[in-house]
């Protein structure tokens, strides 16, 4: 039964999802809204943890995938939605829910494009270098969303208005869950060692046979599709999105996610996703103050508990020995 404690967890959640995303009419969307933003930064952080904390790797640019794949799901949605939803029957729940996943594919495919483009020149490097080439690509995106004309398709630097507001309770959590499954499924098993090998000691792994750019390159990849699901699922929630919505600071605030909850532990970087969004969302009255109260967290939390919320498994192991 251990065995399969991970798909059981899964289908649990798929489960419980789906019954409220059924009964989201009764419940307050004020708080409503809220989990569905802790749902979505909990896709961000793990997969950006998949980089970060399991292969070792600094990107500094999660955003910007993000960013592609909520303009790619987007656009698939206001262009191609119409016509596709009358193939599958014409407008009903099924219609409307196939078409959406297609178009957060998309998003999330053309995001995973993005990333493998970035990732082969530029995951040969480490450390602040590549924070530099991620941080660099995350402008390239935003100043081209951001000077594209307002009649062309990424609508300028106003961005996308009149997107349908697809988004629950149910995709936001079912994505979440696969998201978790899969980035745990991945790094546990005998292939996913190839990343905590290149974390540990990248000199090392090399030299042990393994072709550390190709590891590099696969997370780097599967981080950035679930980031751009993570976008699709953005945009169809608040149905409007624009360049200045995917800058540096969002993705300062990803990478701040998964330092406080603990580099490489999942149980932790989803823990701090809950905690850091509602956080936020309780100094949404104190919006001057929120970047002070965030740096002031992140160095208190490195100097008391440098490890992270809760550690992972790892770590503990160096800890006791």
């Amino acid at each position: 039964m251990k065995r399969y404690a991970p798909q059981i967890a899964l289908i649990a959640v798929l489960a419980v999802s789906l019954g409220i995303s059924m009964m989201s009419s009764q419940l307050d969307a004020y708080y409503l809204d809220i989990a569905l933003n802790v749902g979505i930064n909990i896709i961000l952080a793990v997969s950006l943890n998949l980089v970060n904390g399991h292969t070792g790797q600094f990107s500094l640019g999660h955003a910007a995938f993000m960013a592609v794949g909520a303009y790619g799901a987007s656009i698939f949605t206001l262009e191609a939605a119409d016509k596709l939803v009358p193939l599958l029957g014409g407008p009903s729940t099924f219609a409307t829910g196939v078409a959406f996943l297609i178009a957060l594919v998309i998003g999330g495919l053309c995001a995973a494009l993005c990333g493998w483009l970035v990732g082969m020149p530029s995951l040969r490097l480490r450390g602040d270098y590549l924070a530099i080439v991620t941080l660099g690509f995350n402008e390239i995106v935003r100043v081209i969303l951001q000077n594209t004309s307002g009649d062309g398709p990424f609508g300028g630097p106003l961005g996308l208005k009149g997107i349908p507001a697809h988004t629950s309770f149910f995709w936001v959590f079912a994505i979440a869950g696969l998201c978790v499954y899969g980035v745990a499924s991945m790094v546990n098993s005998t292939y996913g060692r190839g990343f905590l090998a290149v974390r540990d000691d990248e000199i090392a792994a090399g030299s042990m046979g393994i072709n550390t750019t190709r590891y590099k390159v696969t997370a780097f990849v599967t981080g950035s599709f679930f980031a751009g699901l993570a976008g699709g699922l953005y945009a169809h929630l608040r149905t409007t999105i624009s360049p200045s919505g995917f800058d540096f600071l969002k993705s300062f605030d990803v990478v701040v996610i998964v330092i406080l909850g603990g580099m490489g532990s999942t149980a932790g970087v989803v823990l701090a996703a809950i905690v850091l969004t509602v956080l936020n969302e309780f100094l949404r009255d104190f919006e001057q103050y929120r970047m002070i109260v965030f740096s002031l967290l992140l160095i208190v939390m490195m100097i008391v508990r440098p490890q992270g919320l809760l550690p992972s498994l790892p770590f503990l192991k160096r800890k006791k020995a």
